[in-house]
């Protein structure tokens, strides 16, 4: 079960410290129910599912709250439109690929390489009917060309390995600009644990055409390399719509970087109302 620290967490989150009832009631029903069942269907929002068994933690925080990512997904929500291009770069089990192509209409390439991930990821795509949205790149990315080894059993915390990891495969691993042809995406997502700076290095045609972008980890090396590209640190309040350079709004879990500033405040302000567990933002 969680401690107490965690469930006061959870009840401060954005979408639960006015429903806390509720949100009391969703963390108990789960506790129950999935220690009877392997794996449960989630009706989630805008008529998405999320297929969720136990241990997939990012994934549970979405029954809880709705979006525990709150101010990144809302970010994606609020940006994307039908016919854009996501580079959802650490999918994991598929949350921001069902959201950007299941709610929003995008399409995603969503990049993983753990396998038990893959498995989820690619039930999540199935069950959604996102096969037609979603390609799926079965690799790491970095800033180079070849096989890695990556570490197995860790959940969302699999990652390039380091030296002494046990449990660990051979992976392929492929610079973005080795994959991205002709495609513009208009925003991306990395998430590969402390990996960002490596798939940057790799990634110059992305910086070159991304308007938004946003990482777990930033290094001084990401920062120069974003600034060389236009890019600006960016903070967003997704209740106000509200773009500012200055801290402000709710706490980001990534760091979100914005080049074309105005084109992206202009589509956040225009985009439809998202309603997640009967409130509209």
């Amino acid at each position: 079960m969680y401690s107490v620290l965690n469930i006061a967490q959870i009840l401060g989150h954005p979408l639960a410290h006015n429903k806390r009832i509720e949100t009391l009631y969703r963390i108990a029903h789960w506790q129950i129910k999935s220690r009877l069942q392997r794996e449960i269907i989630f009706p989630w929002i805008a008529n998405q599912r999320l297929v969720v068994q136990r241990g997939m933690t990012g994934a549970t925080g979405n029954i809880y709250v709705g979006l525990i990512e709150y101010t990144d997904m809302m970010f994606l929500l609020h940006f994307l439109r039908k016919g854009d291009l996501f580079f959802d770069i650490g999918a994991n089990v598929g949350t921001y690929t069902v959201l950007a192509s299941g709610v929003c209409g995008a399409k995603t390439w969503a990049f993983e390489p753990d396998k038990d991930a893959l498995e989820a990821l690619n039930r999540n795509i199935a069950i959604n009917n996102l096969q037609d949205l979603v390609s799926i790149h079965d690799m790491a990315v970095g800033d180079s060309d070849q096989q890695v080894v990556f570490t197995s059993g860790l959940g969302t915390q699999n990652r390039v390995a380091h030296t002494g990891d046990i449990d660990c495969r051979s992976v392929q691993q492929m610079r973005i600009d080795s994959v991205i042809g002709d495609a513009w995406p208009a925003y991306a997502k990395l998430d590969i644990e402390k990996h960002e700076e490596q798939a940057l290095r790799g990634g110059k045609r992305l910086l070159k055409r991304l308007p938004a972008i946003s990482l777990e980890t930033i290094s001084p090396w990401s920062l120069d390399a974003l600034s060389e590209h236009g890019f600006r640190r960016t903070f967003y309040d997704p209740v106000t719509r509200s773009l500012s350079t200055e801290p402000m709004g709710p706490p980001f879990a990534n760091a979100l970087f914005v080049k074309d500033f105005e084109i992206v405040k202009k589509r956040v302000a225009s985009a439809s109302k998202i309603t997640i567990f009967g409130r509209s933002i």
